[in-house]
This record gives structure tokens, C-alpha cells and sequence, in this order.
């Protein structure tokens, strides 16, 4: 099976048309956040997005919670898709597709315990995807993503088994360790920021020895 390839932290035209030209399938672009690496301004990300032809996805990642407020952070950047990296609040995610229904909704789940791989599975019935990440929303300062964290990649394939949507795969990845964890978990698409970076700039070399290694069978 192929395994898709989303580059996230993108900031700038010059660095989607990088990641696209290497083989990446989707760019993410990181809104506000509580924590972690790679926001930029909701303006920056629809003049990103304007310039990504199809058919490859721009994920917006919002930390909103609130359908409502979803909806309103999606209409000031325009992506394609809308990844969602905190639990919602207020609504459903039936609301926001009846709102939105020609935007594809993917729901961020950090595997922490057992726990995440009931909330993963019962998620997966209601969006697009479930894209499974390494944070922690119950800390002080919630970990919404971008943590360069590998998680217990047995609960991720117990995600992947019992999930009803495809599953993303994001939380330390790099060049290194990407084809283990595709062999260990068989994610639909694996998702990297910090791990194809250095000084906190997409490099190139990286970028293609991580694309590279999700190729290699």
C-alpha cells in the first residue's frame, strides 16, 4: 500500500512548493497554538494555500474547539482540509460538515493510554481521518502537536486496526525511524515538522532521504 506523505510547519510559498516538488501528498500550515513550532498568521496561510495546486491538501491546524469558532477560523484561510488538534467543546462534528461539506475534517488524537485508542475508534466513525500525534491537552500549557515525541506505536496500531476512517501518523518522525513505524503501525499517511528541519527551516536533504525511506518497500 502506498503510504501518503503530509509535511507540516510549512511557512512560506517557497517551502510548500519544496515539500510538493519532493513528493509530499499534503502541507500542513499551523495556526495560533498554546505551544509548540511553526504558527504563522491566518493571513500567511491562505496566501500559502492560494498557491498549492490540486490535487494536494492543505491542512489547517486549528486549536479552536468550538464548532462555531471552527467554522469562523476555516472561512479566514480557505484550506482544503481542517485539522482539528484539541477536543471539541461545543457542536459536532456532523454540524461542521453540514457547514462545510466540501471540506475534508481530520481529528487530532495524542495516544497517550488505552484510553486514546477508545476515543480514536469512536471518533473515526464521524470525520474524514484521525491523524495520531504525541501532545498532551491535559497539561497547563496544552501540547496540541509539534512535540518531536515518538508514542507507544502499539496503541497506534490498534488505532489503525479498529479505526473506520484512514489513519495518519505524526509524533517524531524523521529520516531515521519513518520506515520502522510505517512497518510497525501501517498508517495510511505518515506526517513530520521538526524531523525534516534544521535550524527550523525545511532542508531539503532531509526532506527527500524521509521521502526516500516511506518509499523504500
Amino acid at each position: 500500500m502506498l503510504t501518503r506523505i503530509k509535511i507540516c510547519c510549512i511557512n512560506s510559498p517557497d517551502e510548500a512548493r519544496m515539500a510538493i516538488e519532493c513528493g509530499a501528498w499534503a502541507i500542513g500550515l499551523v495556526a495560533k497554538m498554546p505551544s509548540g513550532p511553526g504558527p504563522i498568521s491566518d493571513e500567511l496561510i491562505m496566501q500559502i494555500a492560494k498557491t498549492v495546486p490540486p490535487p494536494i491538501a492543505t491542512f489547517m491546524l486549528t486549536s479552536e474547539t468550538s464548532v462555531a469558532k471552527i467554522f469562523e477560523h476555516h472561512h479566514r484561510t480557505n484550506t482544503n482540509t481542517i485539522q482539528i488538534v484539541d477536543a471539541l467543546s461545543s457542536g459536532t462534528y456532523s454540524e461542521l460538515k453540514t457547514a462545510l461539506p466540501d471540506i475534508k475534517i481530520v481529528q487530532v488524537i495524542h495516544v497517550i493510554d488505552e484510553g486514546s485508542v477508545d476515543e480514536a475508534v469512536r471518533i473515526s466513525t464521524m470525520v474524514d481521518a484521525i491523524l495520531l500525534d504525541s501532545g498532551n491537552p491535559k497539561l497547563k500549557v496544552k501540547e496540541l502537536g509539534g512535540t518531536g515525541r515518538v508514542h507507544n506505536w502499539k496503541l497506534s496500531r490498534a488505532i489503525v486496526q479498529s479505526s473506520k476512517c484512514p489513519v495518519f501518523l505524526a509524533g517524531g518522525l524523521n529520516p531515521d525511524n519513518v520506515r520502522q513505524a510505517i512497518e510497525e503501525v501501517q498508517p495510511f499517511a505518515v506526517d513530520v515538522c521538526s524531523g525534516v528541519r534544521t535550524d527550523g527551516r525545511l532542508d531539503r536533504i532531509k526532506l527527500e532521504q524521509f521521502i526516500r525511506n516511506v518509499s523504500d518497500k
